[in-house]
């Protein structure tokens, strides 16, 4: 089969990546065209447009991007004229591939959606429009099959990719030689992998280092910003950048201070113990204040609807916040074993491995 593929965020390439990699096992003679990254690249087929300069968010944000992401679209709908695929599928990235759902759907494709656009947080009348635009839906949060019987929506759980992504991760040996880190413990910042979130939050993370000189500061960076980008924000010789290498970061941290987003389930399923922190624009902040309905903003606290990491957010990410929950994560072993216990609920939620395996197998039977 032909398979057309839209993952336009970093985290959805590494979902998409492993999902290519089953569906070939299942059908041998798969052709990919892609909109992705580097990790779906490996797995062959055509990059039509790479994801690292779609990195879209905010509401006013999205604005000052538009033409960029009218153009994108453009371009994927006559690539998917031309390539005719029996399937276009859809991996997160929900404002950008929502409209391609609908679109594809009206021009005869079937469409198929890995990774439940998140409804269920804001607008719950747009779970109608998926319905309507799109033949499966994978969804791979526990309670999002609940949220879609209530529109009549018979959809597919199945299970985190994460799990997937972690099992097969094999840490390195010299990762501390490699990256000349001192022996001291790591607290790991993960500002994010897009430009306005990490100039939004990075100075108010990096304002902590100080006042842990008994641990090192160790920075997840990408490769889409070069070293001299992060220089600016780092006023302290002790800190390291390690670039795309997330899982070995992680692996060896002690603590965390991470960006809401996937990362903070990764953080979690890594045991590692974090305080979750986000900022955006004064403006798409009131908005998303006005229609999203849920009460926590990480995926650690969504799936297990309680609060076990606690957040920072907007104006509560302040330094002097950031300090007081690094000085109990650092100081108080009976805050880290609750978190600790509340990531174990968390595994149970989320069930086994195999995503990635069962997603494919459903894609090829249907």
């Amino acid at each position: 089969m032909k398979y057309f593929i839209i993952a336009g965020e970093r985290s959805g390439d590494l979902h998409a990546s492993n999902l290519m990699k089953e569906i070939k096992v299942k059908d041998p003679e798969a052709e990919f065209r892609f909109v992705g990254g580097d990790m779906m690249i490996a797995q062959g087929g055509k990059l039509i447009f790479h994801n690292s300069e779609m990195a879209f968010m905010g509401f006013v944000e999205i604005l000052g991007s538009l033409s960029k992401i009218l153009r994108v679209m453009k371009q994927c709908k006559a690539e998917i004229t031309s390539f005719k695929p029996d399937v276009v599928l859809l991996v997160d990235f929900a404002s950008f591939n929502m409209r391609i759902a609908k679109w594809a759907k009206k021009n005869g494709f079937r469409v198929d959606y890995y990774i439940s656009p998140k409804v269920w947080a804001w607008k719950e009348n747009r779970a109608y429009n998926i319905k309507k635009f799109v033949d499966h839906l994978y969804c791979i949060l526990p309670f999002e099959k609940e949220f879609y019987k209530r529109f009549e929506y018979k959809v597919d759980y199945v299970g985190n990719p994460l799990l997937d992504a972690i099992a097969d991760f094999k840490p390195q040996d010299d990762f501390y030689s490699k990256h000349r880190l001192s022996d001291k413990p790591i607290i790991a910042i993960l500002p994010g992998s897009r430009k306005q979130e990490i100039e939004s939050i990075l100075y108010v993370m990096m304002s902590v280092v100080n006042a842990f000189p008994q641990f090192q500061f160790v920075i997840a960076g990408v490769d889409h910003f070069p070293e001299e980008y992060y220089e600016q924000f780092i006023r302290n010789d002790d800190i390291h950048v390690v670039y795309n290498e997330t899982y070995e970061l992680m692996s060896e941290s002690k603590f965390a201070i991470v960006c809401s987003g996937t990362a903070t389930l990764e953080t979690a399923l890594f045991n590692v113990p974090q305080v979750v922190c986000y900022q955006t624009s004064f403006i798409s902040a009131t908005i998303a204040r006005l229609l999203i309905k849920v009460q926590y903003v990480s995926l650690v606290n969504l799936i297990a609807d309680k609060e076990i990491v606690r957040e920072l957010i907007q104006e509560n990410f302040t330094p002097h916040n950031l300090l007081d929950e690094l000085n109990k994560l650092t100081k108080d072993p009976s805050h880290v074993q609750k978190i600790m216990d509340g990531y174990a609920e968390l595994r149970t939620l989320l069930g086994e491995a195999g995503a990635s395996k069962r997603t494919a197998e459903l894609i090829t039977n249907y």
